[in-house]
């Protein structure tokens, strides 16, 4: 009896290391992964990109030489934040045409998702699919452990290809407000 009991309780705590043992290398993993990129600093050159869009059109950051550039990076499409943010853009789109400006939204998913979320939200800027990572890699932008997800980031991007101001994006609901009011800033 005692040496099933001894048995049970070795058992036992082999298994609690393990999952210990386990949760800590998620955490390291967690920490590692979204902690050792850092977006791109104002004043940087914003590099040059080439991404299919939901039109099947390929875009190029050098085809908006001459224009304030917002690229936006989010995580997921139809989404709730992803969409309200989305939302605000296409709400300004106007606004941004005026300050000859022009909205690109980027994150991991497909081609087809971007095509999905445009259909069904009526959105009429560029999403550009970036599934293999490249855009998010070259603008430093954190992801969301295990997977390549992209946290909310924004660049405003000069129209001579300088990052003028980046922003970790907080306040979806005013961001758009936010990046309308930084590029009328800037042409001054």
């Amino acid at each position: 009896m005692r040496k099933g009991l001894w048995r049970g309780l070795a058992v036992g705590a082999a298994a609690a290391v393990v999952l210990l043992a386990g949760s800590i290398g998620l955490v390291v993993h967690a920490m590692s992964s979204s902690g050792d990129t850092t977006p791109l600093q104002p004043g940087s050159v914003a590099p040059n990109f080439t991404l299919p869009s939901q039109t099947d059109t390929p875009v190029s950051l050098k085809d908006y030489k001459g224009k304030f550039v917002v690229l936006y990076f989010y995580p997921k499409d139809m989404t709730s934040g992803c969409t309200l943010e989305a939302h605000n853009f296409e709400r300004d789109t106007a606004k941004y045409a005026a300050a000859n400006a022009v909205v690109l939204g980027v994150s991991h998913d497909t081609v087809e998702s971007h095509k999905t979320f445009c259909t069904k939200d009526n959105l009429s800027f560029k999403l550009l699919a970036d599934p293999d990572d490249k855009v998010i890699d070259a603008y430093g932008v954190p992801t969301y452990p295990p997977t390549k997800i992209a946290q909310r980031y924004t660049f405003l991007i000069s129209p001579d290809g300088k990052v003028l101001k980046v922003w970790e994006v907080k306040d979806i609901a005013q961001h758009s407000d936010e990046v309308l009011a930084a590029i009328a800033e800037a042409k001054k």
